[in-house]
């Protein structure tokens, strides 16, 4: 479900593998970013809309995206 933003420009959502873009946000620490996935945020809906997935599968989630794992 993150795919349907995090890869689709004029989404308002940072892309995937755009270190600069996820830079800000990751500087507010990982705990505030699950924060925001779950609850959610701005435009992002609760939960990404994945309503199955866990916080250890967001947290790798967003490493992911953020290029924090590589």
């Amino acid at each position: 479900t993150c795919k349907a933003c995090h890869t689709s420009p004029g989404s308002g959502a940072p892309q995937s593998g755009d270190r600069a873009a996820w830079q800000p946000r990751v500087a507010q620490g990982l705990p505030a970013l699950i924060e925001h996935t779950v609850n959610g945020y701005k435009g992002m809906p609760p939960l990404g809309s994945c309503m199955d997935c866990t916080e250890t599968e967001f947290d790798a989630l967003i490493r992911f995206m953020a290029g924090l794992d590589g």
